[in-house]
């Protein structure tokens, strides 16, 4: 289970030696607010932060050079992944400091009611919304990846600009998958069966 988009979590994970944060179920300009500040505004924390993050104020100096050296790297990116967060794009990305913004196929296809149907209208309009109003403010926009690289590059065609090709654990399995299909060819399901070998 993915953790809430909690600006303590996303400090913790810079604290760790992240450079950028990927937030799950962003639905809310507030929760965006919140999380700009734990980006931009690091190490600050607790009653502090949340009047920065609620105020959209820099801290005085000499501590705005501080924390604004600190934190000049670092990145934010918001998962978009459900109905009421698309409702709220528009007051989401309008939030400063947001970097851009990922679509999660899976969740916001179920928000939809059409869990996992990803040629569906509703969600192909979804994506295209998402991808249009970042990209319209100057935003990065992705699509989570599993989908294809002809639904990849249809993405790009919208306008994304953000690309997930795949991950370790797609392309040892891709790659696995295909080796184990030559051999099948090649010498029949005897050679990838249970069988002991024989010793040489």
């Amino acid at each position: 289970m993915s953790p809430p988009p909690d600006p303590y979590e996303a400090c913790n994970a810079l604290d760790n030696g992240a450079e950028g944060v990927l937030t799950p179920y962003v639905e809310t300009a507030e929760q965006a607010r919140q999380l700009v500040g734990a980006i931009r505004h690091r190490p600050l924390k607790g009653a502090l932060l949340r009047s920065i993050t609620h105020d959209g104020i820099a801290p005085d100096e000499p501590l705005r050079s501080y924390v604004g050296q600190r934190c000049a790297g670092n990145v934010l990116l918001l998962n978009i992944e459900s109905v009421p967060a698309v409702a709220a794009l528009e007051e989401i990305l309008s939030v400063p400091g947001v970097d851009a913004v990922q679509v999660g196929p899976h969740d916001l296809t179920t928000s939809l009611g059409i869990p996992e149907q990803y040629d569906h209208p509703d969600f192909l309009r979804a994506v295209e919304r998402i991808i249009r109003v970042a990209r319209g403010r100057g935003l990065g926009a992705g699509v989570h990846y599993w989908l294809g690289l002809e639904r990849q590059k249809e993405w790009i065609r919208m306008g994304a600009n953000l690309v997930v090709h795949s991950g370790d654990i797609s392309l040892f399995t891709d790659a696995l998958n295909r080796d184990l299909r030559d051999f099948r060819t090649t010498f029949g399901d005897a050679a990838t069966s249970s069988a002991p070998m024989e010793p040489i």
